[in-house]
């Protein structure tokens, strides 16, 4: 994994949530509120997607074989989206379910200092976290906002871990309001509505996390800025005079191929193409460290070709075209 920073902020919400489960399901077997047993299921699931994105660093950084010759970097976004269906279906489903049958069935909280001691000291731990997490996204984030962030890092574990603890606290905060309402007003249906509450808020994350790990796992070009930066290194304007077209992707968050065709001069010698495609890869390195995969191919600028644009029929994705008289 890339950023230590990234590996810190896992760790730091691994020890918070594991600490915070343990003592939010004593709470429940004390209290008997639904909300703190959503609550803890929700803490276990948020401890075993930390382990599932740090198991997912460490499978990326194995070698690349005949069979995988691009390496392992998008393990990172597999495991990623293995979080967002563990959030979905361990912890929202089933705070969906327990709500409903606490609003159905509802019974009064027993010591209530329980749940209430626990959600407050859970409230400060996943603060802890979440402020860990802030803190090392702003190294990587630049000047982009939170909302940028997150749809656009192509490297997927800071992101998840913001907003799994973003959820876990409106969700500490929810059955907190939710136990509270059920002692003032002696009625065990508000702690139901929490725990539903809780429920909706995990599936609405889990489904912004399947969107975004799923669009990485596609495969993602570079950002535009990186986009910029390649297409100013590989023209040179004596050897390299123009990019014909180019195309990148996202091997994993810190690889990146860089596919183009380039026009060199059609008097040009073999070993001067040759020389003008070392130098142009070299520029490309320099000016985008994480290029690790370039494919260049030399070719002579055809302007009738250009004013003509790309045939859609052999566009990557394009359907396969249809034979006349079908």
């Amino acid at each position: 994994m890339s950023a230590s920073g990234g590996t810190k902020a896992i760790v730091a919400a691994l020890v918070a949530n594991l600490a915070i489960a343990v003592a939010k399901f004593v709470a429940f077997v004390f209290s008997g509120s639904s909300s703190m047993l959503a609550e803890s299921v929700h803490s276990l699931a948020d401890s075993g997607n930390q382990g599932l994105l740090l198991l997912g660093g460490k499978k990326a950084k194995r070698e690349a074989t005949p069979e995988h010759p691009f390496g392992y970097g998008r393990e990172r976004y597999i495991y990623a989206f293995l979080v967002s269906i563990v959030l979905f279906s361990v912890g929202g489903m089933f705070a969906i379910y327990e709500g409903y049958e606490k609003i159905k069935h509802p019974h009064e909280i027993e010591a209530w200092y329980w749940p209430v001691g626990v959600l407050v000291f859970a409230i400060i731990a996943e603060t802890f976290s979440f402020r860990t997490a802030i803190k090392e996204s702003n190294l990587t984030r630049g000047e982009r906002s939170w909302t940028e962030f997150v749809r656009h890092s192509k490297a997927p574990e800071l992101p998840v871990v913001l907003l799994e603890d973003l959820g876990a606290l409106v969700g500490l905060i929810l059955a907190l309001a939710g136990v509270s309402l059920a002692l003032v007003t002696g009625d065990g249906v508000w702690d139901g509505i929490g725990t539903l509450c809780i429920g909706i808020l995990l599936i609405i994350i889990a489904i912004v996390l399947a969107v975004e790990t799923k669009s990485l796992l596609l495969g993602e070009s570079a950002g535009i800025e990186d986009v910029e930066k390649i297409k100013a290194a590989v023209v040179d304007g004596e050897s390299v005079t123009r990019i014909i077209h180019m195309r990148t992707l996202h091997l994993g968050p810190e690889e990146l191929l860089v596919a183009a065709k380039i026009a060199v001069e059609h008097d040009d010698s073999a070993t001067e193409i040759a020389h003008a495609i070392n130098a142009a890869e070299s520029r490309i390195r320099e000016a985008v460290p994480i290029a690790r995969v370039i494919y260049l191919e030399p070719d002579i600028y055809n302007e009738e070709a250009a004013a003509a644009g790309t045939n859609p029929a052999t566009s990557p994705g394009a359907p396969a075209p249809t034979k006349s008289g079908h």
